[in-house]
């Protein structure tokens, strides 16, 4: 999903820059309030990069693995998964989350993906439902793409934040969604600033 699949979705001309007429559009597109478009396209601008990157990518070095995924990686075992995508999420995300065993190819098949890093099986299956598109658990590529933001807005309805964001723009409100998102506080400043910007477009 790129911005200017984004644009073309939601109707008004593709030239790949998110500002005041996107953000606009994709609020009347989704039905959204202005302060529910401005708190949720703040922290999924944040969460793929300033909408760069709505798949993981999991091309870890050795090191990295050891770092990050340490408990599932001990001894030398991390050599001999370095740099290979599938290999990685196989064993970190088998037999949690709804995927089967490493084997099973599950891990890989449903990474995280989306404006908020849609992961898991059951994730999957879930939104799926949401959506009534049996089709994504046949193709998860779908989440990356034609329904980057739905999944998204899939976890603020799961996971009721739209309260939250109703509360209005401020720290409290902003820093509350961080935690909820991302588990801490990471990028919070970076957070707060696209909010306020996007505040600015929309109220």
């Amino acid at each position: 999903m790129s911005i200017k699949a984004l644009q073309t979705k939601i109707g008004i001309t593709a030239d790949g820059a998110f500002g005041p007429g996107t953000l606009k559009a994709a609020m009347a597109f989704y039905k959204l309030t202005p302060l529910r478009a401005a708190h949720f396209f703040a922290q999924t601008a944040h969460e793929t990069g300033e909408y760069k990157a709505f798949s993981e990518n999991l091309s870890y070095s050795t090191d990295g693995l050891k770092k990050i995924f340490g408990k599932y990686f001990p001894g030398t075992l991390a050599e001999g998964y370095a740099r290979n995508p599938e290999k990685i999420a196989n064993r970190v995300y088998g037999n949690r989350m709804g995927n089967g065993d490493e084997a099973s190819g599950e891990g890989y098949k449903f990474r995280g993906r989306g404006a908020l890093q849609l992961t898991g099986k059951e994730n999957y299956t879930a939104f799926s439902k949401y959506l009534n598109k049996p089709e994504i658990l046949v193709n998860p590529d779908l989440v990356a793409n034609e329904y980057a933001f739905e999944s998204a807005m899939f976890f603020f309805d799961k996971n009721k934040l739209w309260t939250i964001c109703d509360k209005g723009i401020d720290d409290a409100s902003i820093t509350a969604l961080t935690k909820r998102i991302n588990g801490g506080t990471l990028g919070l400043d970076h957070r707060k600033a696209l909010t306020l910007k996007y505040y600015e477009y929309v109220k």
